[in-house]
């Protein structure tokens, strides 16, 4: 059974669980923070709401069977707990089965989060953290080499990430094949960085070769992961190089990250011995039965693979879509159409009893997202900003907000002090507004002599109403605003 093992991954296996451990943290202490005004009882889409009407068949999670804001707290901080133990390395000194509980643990924990997550866990990279944190759970522990098999299902996680993405974009926007959707895409991103206006002010030709190095990373070297090393390391190499640019360049929560995670895994130790003194390859192996539950998961996923690959084929390709319940193997891809043109919702309110036109409005502030023209965009991942990335979409149009929009906007006319801590300023630090508006907006980076003479970022004009002014209309009643031009 030498060949089930591959002893030359030792300090990748290190390197991949410890930084995979990172990734479940910060994803954990998300959800802690945020899932009261999202998710809780009294959220904006309550998770007993939800589990009323979608089964357990189809949303496996274990606030099916009970749920509170306490409960998911607890479930969340107890992840964010054994996610901190893994990091720091105590997970893997454990006994191999105690190793694969914790593992399968945060597997589990997290899959219940997201399967009742609804709109605000509907990202790619929440299937990609279950899926590579699945394949996680049979990697072994310090006393055990690498499965061979499990490093290979790691590089075909790789492989469809980043080759579904290039599909996506050849057969999308025809910007991507004349090589200009970074001439916008740096400004229109949902959540830019503080690099961003810089990035979209590099000159045009330099965002083609952008673009035409996105194509080839995500076209062509793929398939080097499967080639013997030291091709498959250098394949690897490219890919984490091209992910630590996007890194720089704006704010994808941790998708670039888990990218970067999984290109760890693909390193073998002789890349790093002239760097690190390494210890030498162990002959370390492991129990029979562990081989046998190895080679049963790889099967299982070599079945369930027939779908996500058909995906990759298809004319009518996929984006981010999962094909089975628990996210074991999914399609991934992005950004397959670059708007050309960055809108805002900006909300304001007023403590007016009757708003007329001279009403003053005061804006509330995101963390993230684009508002005060003079603020620069801020870094924020691989910490996801879960309300500011669903404010982009609803700029892009009124139905990806009609589902939580109105309780928004009911908990600012309330004054819900756990909605307010998502935002970076509150305009009414001593009472709620009376009134609450919302006004589309479009946005752009300043020019170079803009930026100069006014110390801007950005440059908006008003362009629509998003949400006329609404109000409560009793004291113990809830608004219902609809959004809408």
């Amino acid at each position: 059974m030498e060949w089930f093992f591959a002893d030359d991954y030792w300090f990748a296996r290190l390197l991949f669980m410890r930084a995979l451990a990172a990734v479940y943290l910060i994803a954990f202490l998300v959800a802690l923070n945020q899932f009261r005004p999202l998710l809780g009882t009294n959220g904006m889409l309550p998770i007993p709401r939800f589990t009323a009407r979608v089964p357990f068949r189809r949303s496996p999670s274990i606030f099916h069977w009970y749920y509170s804001d306490r409960f998911f707290a607890l479930i969340a901080g107890f992840g964010a707990l054994l996610a901190a133990l893994s990091l720091v390395g105590v997970t893997d000194v454990l006994p191999l089965p105690g190793a694969m509980a914790v593992w399968l643990v945060l597997w589990l924990l997290y899959q219940s989060i997201v399967n009742v997550g609804q709109t605000w866990y509907a990202f790619g990279w929440e299937s990609l953290l279950l899926e590579v944190g699945f394949l996680a759970i049979f990697l072994g522990n310090a006393a055990t080499a690498a499965p061979l098999l499990v490093l290979i299902l790691l590089r075909w996680v790789l492989f469809r990430l980043e080759f579904g993405a290039g599909l996506i974009k050849m057969r999308g926007d025809m910007c991507w094949r004349d090589l200009t959707c970074l001439n916008y895409h740096h400004e229109t991103q949902p959540m830019p960085g503080p690099l961003s206006w810089y990035f979209h002010r590099l000159p045009a030709p330099l965002h083609k070769v952008e673009v035409a190095g996105n194509h080839f990373t995500q076209l062509i070297v793929p398939f080097g992961l499967f080639l013997p090393q030291p091709v498959a390391g250098i394949a690897a190499g490219i890919m984490i190089v091209t992910q630590l640019w996007l890194v720089i360049s704006g704010n994808f929560s941790w998708l670039n990250w888990m990218a970067i995670v999984l290109g760890l895994s693909v390193l073998p130790d002789t890349f790093w011995q002239w760097l690190l003194p390494l210890p030498a390859a162990s002959d370390a192996t492991g129990p029979a039965w562990w081989v046998a539950l190895v080679a049963a998961v790889t099967v299982l996923v070599v079945i369930l693979s027939w779908w996500p690959a058909k995906n990759l084929l298809s004319r009518g390709q996929a984006m981010n879509a999962s094909f089975d319940r628990l996210h074991l193997v999914n399609a991934y891809g992005a950004f397959g159409s670059v708007t050309r043109v960055r809108w805002e919702v900006v909300v304001e309110g007023t403590h007016d009893p009757q708003p007329g036109p001279s009403t003053m409005w005061q804006e509330y502030e995101f963390k993230g997202k684009p508002g005060n023209v003079h603020r620069r965009p801020a870094q924020f991942a691989p910490y996801h900003l879960r309300l500011d990335w669903l404010m982009w979409f609803a700029a892009l149009s009124p139905a990806y907000a009609r589902s939580w929009f109105p309780g928004f906007v009911n908990r600012l006319l309330r004054g819900d002090r756990a909605t307010l801590k998502l935002l970076r300023r509150n305009p009414f630090p001593d009472a709620p507004p009376r009134y609450i508006r919302a006004r589309l907006f479009r946005y752009r980076f300043t020019t170079r002599t803009e930026r100069k003479e006014t110390g801007d970022w950005w440059v908006r004009t008003p362009d629509a109403t998003f949400l006329p002014p609404v109000t409560l209309a009793g004291e113990d009643q809830n608004v219902d605003p609809r959004p809408g031009n």
